[in-house]
């Protein structure tokens, strides 16, 4: 059997949706339920930033998880293949009008991603305050926590609608096919089986 964990919410639909395309079969979790038990396949419903940690130790063989939250954690996993879902981009954003001062000794930066954030802002010699948060993160500017955030973005309209503009995108992030290490030897023809079913699906 192979356990495969997903994140919670529109990309574990739309890879149930791939699941059912490949397998000519129907993949719905009931009602509440976090483990879909289907043929030779276990689903786990797990929070977005946990499967890393799902896979790293081996409480499920593959994840589906955002390219995003690997650049953050930098999971030590096999990364099979890009499944083009969830697209999004993780971007710098500020109050709309009010142009950033990257020149000032350090600017004040919100975000639920401080590895990527810290990263990014020391690439560009700026010296950057990362401050963590979880959740909100659109608010930290407006009232002064931050000089900017970095978020993730989709469509822009959580920051348009908070007064926030994009000011630099980061990177492009989409979903990923990932593997244990251990599990990619032990079980690696299931898995290279599932890979291409699904790579074909994807690809075309």
């Amino acid at each position: 059997m192979i356990t495969v964990a997903l994140p919670k919410g529109r990309i574990a639909n739309q890879t149930l949706e791939i699941f059912e395309s490949v397998f000519k079969s129907e993949f719905k979790f009931e009602d509440r339920k976090l483990i879909l038990n289907q043929g030779d396949f276990r689903f786990l419903m797990v929070r977005n930033q946990d499967i890393p940690a799902y896979v790293v130790e081996g409480a499920a063989d593959v994840g589906v998880v955002g390219l995003d939250v690997l650049a953050e954690h930098r999971p030590d996993v096999v990364r099979l293949l890009d499944l083009k879902i969830g697209k999004c981009r993780i971007c710098v954003g500020t109050v709309a009008g009010k142009e950033p001062d990257f020149t000032q000794p350090e600017i004040k930066v919100a975000t639920k991603m401080p590895q990527i954030a810290r990263e990014y802002f020391a690439n560009h010699a700026i010296a950057a305050k990362i401050i963590k948060l979880y959740g909100s993160i659109e608010l930290a500017p407006l009232i002064g926590l931050s000089d900017v955030i970095v978020d993730v973005v989709e469509t822009g309209a959580t920051m348009k609608q908070n007064g926030l503009t994009v000011t630099h995108t980061i990177m492009q992030s989409s979903a990923h096919l990932i593997a244990n290490k251990s599990s990619y030897i032990v079980k690696k023809e299931a898995i290279l089986d599932l890979y291409e079913k699904i790579a074909s699906h994807v690809n075309g």
